[in-house]
C-alpha cells in the first residue's frame, strides 16, 4: 500500500488521462470542490480570447475519479501531469487523502487551483460563463467540447454537478 500512487481526477483527466494506469476507480475528496474557475490562456481558450476550465477550489467536497499508477512509472506520470497542469502554474500540485468508493483512504496528486494568480476567476455568474466557455478554443480544442465531455463523464459515473448541466443547457438554447 505504501508504494502505491494515485492521481485524483475531477475533469478532463477522468476522460482523457494520457498516461498508463492499473487501477480506476470512484473517489471522493474533502474540503474542496469542482468549479469552473480558471481562465484558460492555453488548453481551452488564448489570452485574447480566454476559455473557462475546471479547477478544485477551496471547501466542500469532489467526486471524481482515482487513478492507480504503477509505482516505477510514478516520475514519468508526476512528468507529464507537470507538463499538462501546470502550463501556466494556475494550479499548484497537491497530496490529499481521497475516499476511494471501496471506503479505502489513500493518498492522492491532484491540482488545486492558487486563488491568488491572474488565471483565477473565482465564483463567475452562469451567463459569464457561458459567454467564457462560447468564445474560448485552444491547443486542447473548443472550450465547449470540454465541458460537454466532462458532463457526459460525470453522467456515465453517476456524479451529479447542477452546475455544469445548468450551463450545457443554456449552451444548448443559445441563451447567455
Amino acid at each position: 500500500m505504501q508504494d502505491e500512487f494515485w492521481v485524483f481526477a475531477y475533469g478532463s483527466l477522468m476522460w482523457r488521462p494520457g498516461f498508463d494506469h492499473i487501477e480506476q476507480i470512484g473517489a471522493k475528496l474533502n474540503g474542496a470542490h469542482r468549479r469552473l474557475c480558471v481562465y484558460s490562456h492555453v488548453h481551452r481558450g488564448t489570452p485574447q480570447k480566454p476559455g473557462l476550465v475546471l479547477g478544485l477550489d477551496h471547501g466542500g467536497s469532489c467526486h471524481g475519479l482515482a487513478l492507480r499508477v504503477e509505482p516505477d512509472r510514478r516520475e514519468e506520470t508526476i512528468a507529464y501531469l507537470r507538463a499538462r497542469e501546470q502550463v501556466t502554474m494556475v494550479y499548484r500540485e497537491a497530496e490529499r487523502m481521497i475516499t476511494l468508493a471501496d471506503m479505502r483512504r489513500v493518498p492522492a496528486v491532484t491540482y488545486v487551483v492558487d486563488r491568488g494568480h491572474a488565471q483565477y476567476a473565482g465564483k463567475l455568474p452562469v451567463t459569464d460563463q457561458v459567454g467564457f466557455v462560447r468564445q474560448g478554443h485552444g491547443q486542447s480544442g473548443p472550450n465547449e467540447e470540454y465541458v460537454r465531455n466532462t458532463l457526459s463523464h460525470l453522467d456515465e459515473l453517476g456524479i451529479e454537478d447542477g452546475l455544469l448541466r445548468d450551463l450545457v443547457g443554456r449552451l444548448d438554447r443559445g441563451e447567455r
